[in-house]
């Protein structure tokens, strides 16, 4: 009886209240606070400072390349990465 019960209640959570993985600057930030990294850190995965600081302010997005790196070098999952999120773009 317990067990039906348990599985009523798994199924209404996961159907009313899912869980959505993380969009991926903040999956970015959460690797970097739970590991202590630093911007500079992330340099060898995104680029130059200036193109760290684009990334994680929204003005640039990922590339391809950038989202392998960041897979390979820090385990974020390719899934959470390759997601659409909203870039800031600058007007020039």
């Amino acid at each position: 009886m317990l067990d039906i019960l348990v599985t009523l209640i798994e199924a209404y959570e996961a159907q009313a209240h899912p869980i959505l993985p993380p969009e991926p600057i903040e999956a970015i930030v959460y690797y970097m606070e739970s590991r202590d990294l630093t911007r500079h850190d992330l340099e060898p995965y995104i680029g130059n400072r200036a193109r760290v600081s684009e990334i994680l302010n929204r003005r640039r997005p990922l590339t391809l390349d950038m989202i392998r790196k960041l897979h390979r070098g820090l385990g974020i999952p390719a899934e959470i990465l390759i997601q659409p999120y909203s870039a800031r773009h600058i007007v020039a």
